[in-house]
């Protein structure tokens, strides 16, 4: 760590903030680079200093990071997949951009990043100082039942599949029939889809694609997901263990026993990994 600094790429949700409070709690002094109108403004009061930046200002969050000595830095939390038709980029991401063929999520950001470290600022896995907030595996709030299990064995490897494709990262089924497929919605939207059309008793399973770099934002869960479940009365969420973030955990695991979801940590294989 250069002299206790720590750069941080701030995208939306929740996920900066945590970050933010338990480097500082380590004594490390946060320098942020946050992005209008997807980072929280409350971020500002969290770190020692702060740049507010449009996405795909990149050559701007450099020179801001290297005038501060930054060495190091974290990605956390996402970027809207809308924000693509309100994209800005400067000269140094225009650079970058003109050179790759696919514009797939993976693809531009280990571009960005590999920008970043040749400027000498390496950027650190997003799950930095955050290891206790990932997924543990097992049934966390209630044993699940014979019909949830062959939802979950069934649907995992095509939820595998829809993340090698680049699609999304969750799929919402029921009693074998595939009722929802993330895109570019977001969790949230495609668990209150696929819940709707299931009525209810629905399986929701949000993997982490094969392909991804853990350096970038891993899949994250919370209360809200709990409350999105509850509203279309979704009875299981599957996350993968090891790799996926847990906000807020003691209120999740309450609020969704309080629900009686059944939330499992899974470790499942597929033909992608």
């Amino acid at each position: 760590m250069n002299k206790g600094k720590i750069g941080l790429i701030a995208g939306s949700g929740e996920f900066p903030l945590i970050f933010a409070e338990r480097a500082k709690a380590l004594g490390l002094s946060v320098i942020a680079a946050a992005h209008e109108g997807e980072t929280n403004p409350a971020l500002s009061d969290q770190v020692d200093e702060i740049l507010w930046i449009r996405v795909g200002q990149l050559g701007k969050l450099i020179s801001f990071f290297k005038k501060r000595g930054v060495k190091e830095a974290v990605m956390a939390g996402g970027i809207q997949k809308t924000r693509i038709f309100d994209f800005r980029p400067d000269l140094k991401a225009l650079a970058i951009l003109s050179k790759i063929k696919e514009k797939k999520d993976d693809v531009l950001l280990r571009a960005f990043a590999d920008a970043l470290e040749k400027e000498g600022i390496q950027v650190k896995e997003s799950t930095f100082l955050l290891h206790p907030l990932l997924a543990e595996e097992g049934e966390w709030t209630r044993p699940l039942k014979k019909e949830e299990k062959a939802d979950i064995e069934w649907g995992w490897p095509l939820a595998k599949k829809v993340g090698a494709l680049d699609i999304g990262q969750c799929v919402v089924l029921r009693k074998g029939v595939i009722l929802a497929v993330e895109a570019i919605e977001g969790t949230d939207a495609a668990i209150r889809r696929g819940g709707i059309l299931g009525r209810e008793k629905s399986v929701v399973i949000k993997i982490c694609k094969p392909q991804q770099d853990l350096r970038f934002d891993l899949p994250t869960i919370g209360p809200g997901t709990i409350q999105a479940m509850k509203e279309v009365k979704a009875s299981v969420l599957v996350v993968e263990a090891g790799k996926a973030i847990v906000l807020e955990k003691e209120r999740f695991i309450a609020e969704a026993k309080a629900a009686k979801i059944a939330v499992v940590g899974y470790r499942g294989k597929s033909e992608y990994e």
